[in-house]
């Protein structure tokens, strides 16, 4: 199973780069960046396998494209963010990932905007 070598690749790149934070912290930052993005590498392929499935699904249901890639960005941002956010945290720098996750938490309700408006619009519709 791929998982227990993504456990293993993470586990091995956390004792290098506390063993390195302590002479290197440079270092040990840029191996946290590179394992992170390894690990987002294997990943990505198991990611698509599961956006078709989504497509399929929404393409049966006849399902507005918008909200299709709305959602996706949505996932999309929602990690891109948490994963910037960890660097910054794993560099020491707590308020910079809060504002790394507050950003990308705006970013979500701004592009969530055209569904939030088609669903209040159809709340409006439904009340008498």
């Amino acid at each position: 199973m791929e998982i227990f070598q993504i456990v293993g690749l993470g586990i091995v790149a956390t004792i290098i780069a506390t063993v390195l934070k302590m002479h290197r912290p440079e270092v040990a930052i840029q191996i946290s960046l590179l394992t992170g993005v390894i690990i987002l590498m294997v990943i990505l392929s198991k990611v698509a396998i599961v956006l078709d499935l989504m497509n399929s699904y929404f393409q049966k249901l006849s399902i507005d494209p918008l909200y299709f890639g709305t959602l996706l960005k949505i996932i999309g941002i929602a990690y891109i963010a948490e994963f910037g956010s960890e660097i910054c945290k794993d560099a020491g720098e707590g308020a910079i990932a809060s504002k790394v996750e507050l950003a990308g938490k705006v970013t979500i309700v701004l592009i969530a905007i055209p569904i939030i408006t088609s669903l209040l619009d159809l709340i409006v519709s439904i009340m008498p």
